[in-house]
């Protein structure tokens, strides 16, 4: 069994329980939207005789990724009428071939249009980590079919957040990987430009195997190394709930106690990230490949994604190009400016809302902005960035690593030595 708790010899009696706990409704509304329940045996057959790194593991697929055989939604309803894919998406054909069981399409936010993970046309799920709140999102039904025991990992899309809000939210681990590891093909796009495809899990180890297979690379031969962690406190600090402050404040102390390097001085080329704004990318970008539906069919639109798309007629083709201009100046001077370094912040300012905080459109637009604030810095980045859970006098947070492109594997190694001071933390509280 791996160390993340999966066997490719219990896959099929695991995999018989879950569709015992999904029931014919599919389970709990807005986790999956569809179960693969014939070919998820299959896979599950497969795994018994299987070798991979994945043998065994229940995996859920967002509902943007191409699974053979089953329609490809993304969350909306003008995408759920059409034919099924005719084949997995790349990355769902490494994890089957590494011996994944693949459960089921699991809900999100309308095209990945947000960080809350509110969807009307399938429902939000309930967060199993704390209920009567919401889950965040997009990722949201699969941050908490992991959440609620019902698969081992879930993959999904991270365009400003959107593995790392819904991992801080439930109480798990999530991995959103440097843009180009993953190949993109076979899945629904928001946004070409920030758009990176990865795992939750319950740990650093079950995300860093998830997304190796999904990367198509193997294990690394590395020692651990130093813990030397940046806290740039120019970015990310303001307008925290004071649990997450303090709690965060104590993670520092305990992390000194056990002898991390912190370099606290302020990096200020942060302060230049407030000058790219995403949603030029976001809106315009969605807006392409999205424009037949969002001219004819607007109705079946949840009205606050038809708003955002609708903002790319704010944006001339010359500010587009600028905003593409200054985000690959900021990637470039990110990544010299860390010099090997880790950024250390907090994932989110605020605590998950209740989804009554987000009636009203005012209150839903400013919680949104706010939640994506700190976890949209690796996308404009094209960097990699990790969300680790704690515990704070029993209040649930979460942390969170970003570096340059292409240092992902450090980062995971960061994140690895990271683990145990999180741990004790929560211990302690």
């Amino acid at each position: 069994m791996s160390g993340s708790g999966w066997s490719p010899g219990t896959a099929s009696r695991r995999l018989a329980a879950l569709h015992d706990r999904l029931g014919p409704e599919g389970g709990p509304r807005g986790v999956y939207t569809s179960v693969f329940a014939e070919s998820a045996r299959t896979d599950a057959e497969r795994a018994q005789n299987a070798d991979g790194p994945l043998a065994g593991a229940l995996v859920s697929v967002k509902g943007l990724y191409d699974v053979a055989g089953e329609i490809t939604h993304a969350g909306t309803r003008f995408l759920e009428e059409g034919p099924p894919a005719g084949a997995d998406a790349p990355a769902v054909a490494r994890l089957r071939a590494a011996g994944a069981v693949l459960t089921g399409h699991t809900a999100m936010s309308e095209l990945a249009y947000s960080g809350l993970g509110l969807n009307d046309h399938h429902g939000t799920a309930d967060n199993p980590a704390w209920p009567g709140r919401i889950p965040g999102g997009s990722t949201s039904g699969g941050a908490a079919s992991v959440a609620a025991g019902l698969a081992d990992v879930a993959i999904g899309s991270d365009t400003g957040g959107s593995l790392r809000i819904p991992a801080a939210f439930c109480g798990l681990t999530g991995f959103k990987p440097t843009q180009s590891s993953v190949p993109r093909d076979g899945t629904v796009p928001l946004s070409d430009s920030l758009d990176s495809l990865g795992p939750m899990a319950r740990d650093v180890e079950g995300c860093a195997a998830t997304w190796r297979v999904m990367a198509g690379r193997d294990a690394p031969e590395t020692a651990p190394a130093p813990l030397r962690l940046r806290v740039a406190r120019n970015f990310g600090f303001d307008d925290l709930a004071p649990e997450i402050a303090e709690g965060f404040e104590a993670l520092l102390g305990r992390l000194r106690d056990l002898g991390c390097e912190i370099d606290e001085t302020p990096l200020p080329l942060l302060n230049d990230a407030a000058a790219i704004p995403p949603w030029h990318l976001t809106a315009v970008e969605c807006r392409a490949h999205h424009e037949t539906a969002f001219r004819e069919r607007a109705e079946t639109f949840d009205p606050r994604v038809h708003a955002r798309m609708a903002r790319a007629d704010e944006v001339s083709a010359v500010a587009y190009r600028r905003t593409l201009n200054s985000r690959a100046g900021f990637a470039r001077a990110f990544s010299d400016a860390l010099a090997g370094q880790t950024l250390l912040l907090p994932t989110v300012a605020i605590l998950p809302p209740t989804p009554e905080q987000l009636e009203a459109d005012e209150a839903f637009n400013r919680l949104n902005l706010l939640a994506l604030r700190n976890t949209t810095l690796g996308n404009i980045a094209d960097g990699c960035s990790i969300a680790l859970p704690y515990r704070r006098h029993g209040t649930l947070l979460s942390a969170m690593l970003i570096a340059g492109r292409d240092a992902d594997e450090r980062l995971l190694a960061t994140a690895s030595g990271l683990e145990p001071a999180l741990r004790a933390i929560s211990a302690g509280s």
